[in-house]
């Protein structure tokens, strides 16, 4: 053998002596000799506790899955026995993660590129502890490196990746005492795997299998101050980056009064992406979500819905929630749509649209603070006096500035009994750091349109309230559908408001208001009949007085109201009939609810009318009372001389009038003109 040949076969023989030696001082090495170093290195990247306080194994498996010779290379599969994870220095416990065996492989090949590549992590009957004492303060979150360090190294050319995590049975403790949350969530295997197709009646989400179901959860404690228990499904793989690997999830979850039930796929459970879940809410109050949600919605009877959320965590424009194509609920009324909340800054914002096709108007009476006669009420809730007509229950105008809203409600048939026709309700509502705003707020009412713009101001105190309204030929028949006397008038309504108050109800607003009120209304009737069908007591003593127990056709019947700080006082009250014209003067105050009014009829032509002195209406809204006014006789001609002296009031009156039905003359254009000249 040549020299040459000789030195070759040394270098082979060094090689191989060399590789077996190697090979062999890994298979035979101590890996627990790792140990303080790998824990003094995590704790120092980690900044926190983080020990292996067990046994510290290798084991060395080729995947043959992998492409070309990387299917030849053996890679580490780490094992790692009772693993301790603590918590950062601003939280008090020590630990927050007690692991018994935790198993990783990692890639070789992948180490050529600087990266580190755990293609799958084994988490076995994990026992963790989620803490938040503040909202700066958490143990979830992770500072990997120190600030200031990273102006002083050169950053690192390697990477880290995470693939897929595996779990075992185990517990997660969760102590939030920003949330009030203090539960329990147990994770155990089912025993047998379940189908997703079994759980949700679907086998697929997109166009992605779904794994099944492999673990049950079982939820326990309180949250927002109220009990809390649920239970739910879970897979046993967390695909951390495959989006074509859906992670399903059922839960169905109860608190206090609320229920909430989801189930489906979360594609990419990094930043809550690709989630696509099938969510139901029920409950006695849509406005108990706000504790559990921090979505602000009104009190309402109690509610259920069933729709498609979609949840994108993390965005440029911060979480954003998306519950898409819902159908449900509110008391008697159904309701659909879709909805958008997005958690950005200065303030969360809720943006949808939102239909209602048979809308009882009951199921919004909370929105004023009036009873709906299905929603519940609250401790501490004003209670409506027995005495009081305006509702005095107070708008929660402290959680207005907690979130914005754009939303828009369509109402397409209107439910009020049989008494009050209504349909087509449109309104925008707009919610701008508690500056409250309907406009434009329409409806069809009695063959006519209403259309206003409210505006509420919550974040002024007290809060400041103004409303313009403008009503357009209501027909009197359709106003009184049920009342036969009614459907043998003609005329329709017309008026228009303007107020401005300032307090935390209605009652409070418009016992502050300021501002007017026209109406005007033409070729109606009434009776001492009509009154009483109506429950006017007070109506049908005056008719009865006035005009006995006949049907009396009214001409024209005009207002024209002042409110100066909630005290209504008439400019022009007059009914002009057919055989009669009668004024009425005085105040109703709003704040204390009172009235004190006088009535003076007049008889037209031939005197019918007995009534020698003019009638009086005092009291309260809730009881008022009537009687004939001592003191002077009705002076012949005073009704007619006093009206004659409305000039500006009744121009101003004409502004109302529209042609009536069949094209024939308004009536009240008539007596308005003589009344201004």
């Amino acid at each position: 053998m040549t020299r040459l040949g000789k030195t070759g076969l040394g270098l082979v023989v060094a090689i191989v002596v060399l590789g077996v030696g190697l090979v062999t001082f890994i298979a035979t090495f101590d890996w627990n000799r790792l140990k303080p170093v790998i824990n003094d290195k995590v704790s120092s990247e980690l900044r926190r506790p983080f020990a292996i306080r067990g046994d510290l194994s290798v084991a060395w498996v080729r995947h043959p899955e992998e492409p070309g010779w990387r299917r030849w290379v053996p890679w580490p599969q780490v094992t790692a026995q009772d693993v301790m994870l603590g918590n950062p220095p601003n939280i008090p416990d020590k630990t927050m993660v007690l692991l018994p065996k935790v198993e990783a492989t990692l890639s070789p090949p992948a180490l050529l590129t600087k990266t580190v590549w755990l293609p799958w992590l084994r988490l076995v009957q994990p026992d963790v502890r989620l803490i938040r004492l503040s909202e700066q303060r958490y143990n979830w979150r992770f500072d990997l490196e120190d600030d200031s360090a990273k102006d002083k190294k050169p950053p690192s050319g390697w990477s880290f990746r995470l693939d897929n995590i595996l779990f075992d049975r185990g517990r997660i403790v969760i102590d939030d005492q920003v949330t009030k949350a203090q539960m329990t969530v147990m994770v155990d295997p089912l025993g047998k795997p379940l189908a997703f197709s079994e759980v949700t009646g679907s086998g697929k989400s997109g166009a992605a299998k779904v794994g099944d179901y492999v673990f049950g959860l079982r939820i326990n404690g309180r949250y927002k101050e109220q009990d809390i228990t649920g239970s739910g499904k879970i897979g046993g793989m967390l695909a951390l980056r495959s989006e074509g690997t859906p992670f399903p999830l059922q839960a169905d979850v109860r608190a206090g009064q609320s229920r909430l039930a989801v189930s489906g796929t979360i594609s990419n459970p990094m930043d809550f992406g690709g989630a696509s879940l099938r969510l139901r809410l029920s409950g006695d109050s849509l406005g108990d979500l706000y504790a559990l949600t921090g979505v602000l919605l009104p009190d309402s009877p109690p509610y259920e819905t069933d729709g498609h959320l979609v949840a994108r965590l993390g965005g440029k424009e911060g979480n954003r929630f998306d519950y898409r194509d819902f159908n449900g609920r509110i008391g008697a009324s159904d309701i659909h749509g879709s909805l958008t909340y997005r958690q950005s800054q200065p303030r969360p914002k809720l943006e949808g649209d939102l239909v209602s096709r048979q809308l009882r108007l009951a199921d919004l009476g909370p929105l004023i603070g009036v009873e709906s006669g299905g929603a519940k009420s609250e401790p501490g809730q004003t209670v409506q006096p027995s005495d009081k007509v305006l509702p005095v229950n107070r708008f929660e105008t402290d959680k207005w500035r907690v979130m914005d809203a754009d939303v828009r409600f369509r109402g397409q048939r209107i439910e009020h009994g049989s008494t009050l026709p209504l349909r087509d309700l449109n309104v925008q509502l707009n919610l701008r750091d508690g500056d409250l705003r309907l406009t434009p707020l329409r409806f069809g009412m009695a063959g006519g349109n209403i259309d206003a713009d409210i505006r509420l101001q919550g974040n002024r105190q007290p809060m400041q309230g103004e409303a313009r309204i403008r009503a357009r030929r209501l027909q009197l028949k359709q106003l009184m559908p049920n009342i036969q006397e009614m459907q043998k008038t003609l005329g329709e309504l017309n008026g228009d408001a303007t107020l401005r108050g300032s307090g935390n109800s209605v009652a409070a607003l418009l016992g502050s208001s300021n501002g007017n009120l026209k109406l005007l209304m033409n070729d109606g009737l009434i009776s001492r009949n009509l009154m009483e069908i109506l429950g006017l007591n007070v109506g049908n003593y005056v008719v009865g007085q006035i005009f006995g127990d006949d049907e009396v056709r009214v001409n024209c019947a005009a207002a024209g109201l002042q409110l100066t700080n909630g005290l209504v006082r008439p400019d022009i009250f007059a009914f002009d009939t057919e055989n009669a014209l009668v004024n009425i003067t005085g105040n109703a105050n709003l704040a204390s609810e009172r009235l004190d009014l006088t009535i003076t009829p007049e008889s037209k032509g031939i005197r019918i009318i007995t009534l020698r002195s003019p009638l009086y209406v005092r009291g309260t809204f809730k009881s008022p009372d009537a009687g004939v006014k001592p003191g002077p006789l009705i002076v012949r001609g005073a009704v007619a001389a006093a009206l004659a002296t409305l000039v500006t009031p009744a121009a101003a009156l004409l502004a109302l009038v529209s042609p009536s039905q069949g094209g024939a003359d308004n009536q009240c254009r008539t007596i308005l003109s003589q009344l201004g000249k």
